[in-house]
Protein backbone atom coordinates (compact mmCIF):
# COMPACT_ATOMS: atom_id res chain seq x y z
CA UNK A 1 0.00 0.00 0.00
CA UNK A 2 1.05 3.58 -0.70
CA UNK A 3 0.02 6.32 1.70
CA UNK A 4 0.06 10.10 1.48
CA UNK A 5 -1.07 13.08 3.50
CA UNK A 6 -2.95 15.75 1.62
CA UNK A 7 -2.74 19.23 3.14
CA UNK A 8 -5.71 21.30 2.02
CA UNK A 9 -6.47 25.01 2.00
CA UNK A 10 -10.14 25.91 1.69
CA UNK A 11 -12.27 28.95 1.07
CA UNK A 12 -13.08 30.83 4.28
CA UNK A 13 -15.74 28.99 6.26
CA UNK A 14 -15.64 25.84 4.08
CA UNK A 15 -13.30 23.57 6.10
CA UNK A 16 -16.13 21.54 7.67
CA UNK A 17 -17.94 21.06 4.35
CA UNK A 18 -14.72 20.01 2.62
CA UNK A 19 -13.80 17.58 5.42
CA UNK A 20 -17.27 16.02 5.37
CA UNK A 21 -17.19 15.56 1.59
CA UNK A 22 -13.69 14.06 1.57
CA UNK A 23 -14.49 11.58 4.35
CA UNK A 24 -16.78 9.71 1.92
CA UNK A 25 -14.10 9.16 -0.75
CA UNK A 26 -12.80 5.61 -1.13
CA UNK A 27 -9.14 5.42 -0.04
CA UNK A 28 -9.44 8.14 2.59
CA UNK A 29 -8.27 6.78 5.94
CA UNK A 30 -8.61 9.86 8.13
CA UNK A 31 -9.73 13.48 7.79
CA UNK A 32 -8.92 16.20 10.34
CA UNK A 33 -9.71 19.91 10.40
CA UNK A 34 -6.63 21.72 11.70
CA UNK A 35 -5.36 25.21 12.49
CA UNK A 36 -2.46 26.94 10.78
CA UNK A 37 -1.72 27.50 7.10
CA UNK A 38 -3.83 24.47 6.10
CA UNK A 39 -7.46 23.87 7.01
CA UNK A 40 -7.85 20.12 6.48
CA UNK A 41 -5.34 17.24 6.60
CA UNK A 42 -6.24 13.94 4.96
CA UNK A 43 -4.49 10.56 5.20
CA UNK A 44 -5.05 8.49 2.06
CA UNK A 45 -3.96 5.08 0.85
CA UNK A 46 -4.04 3.18 -2.42
CA UNK A 47 -2.50 0.09 -3.98
CA UNK A 48 -0.21 2.03 -6.34
CA UNK A 49 1.15 5.53 -6.78
CA UNK A 50 -0.86 5.87 -9.99
CA UNK A 51 -4.09 4.90 -8.20
CA UNK A 52 -3.30 7.40 -5.46
CA UNK A 53 -2.64 10.15 -8.00
CA UNK A 54 -5.87 9.44 -9.82
CA UNK A 55 -7.85 9.59 -6.57
CA UNK A 56 -6.29 12.92 -5.60
CA UNK A 57 -6.73 14.60 -8.98
CA UNK A 58 -10.12 13.22 -9.99
CA UNK A 59 -11.86 12.94 -6.60
CA UNK A 60 -10.24 15.02 -3.84
CA UNK A 61 -9.33 18.11 -5.85
CA UNK A 62 -12.85 18.24 -7.33
CA UNK A 63 -14.48 18.84 -3.92
CA UNK A 64 -16.09 22.31 -3.89
CA UNK A 65 -14.42 24.80 -1.53
CA UNK A 66 -10.82 23.61 -1.99
CA UNK A 67 -8.41 26.32 -3.12
CA UNK A 68 -5.07 24.46 -2.91
CA UNK A 69 -3.66 21.04 -2.05
CA UNK A 70 -0.20 19.77 -1.19
CA UNK A 71 0.44 16.02 -1.27
CA UNK A 72 3.12 14.49 0.97
CA UNK A 73 3.96 10.84 0.30
CA UNK A 74 4.64 8.63 3.30
CA UNK A 75 8.08 6.99 3.26
CA UNK A 76 9.28 4.23 5.48
CA UNK A 77 12.88 4.86 6.55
Amino acid sequence: MVQAYILIQTEVGKARDVADSIADISGVVRVDAVTGPYDVVVLTEAHTVDELGTMIVSRVQMVPGITRTLTCSVVRL
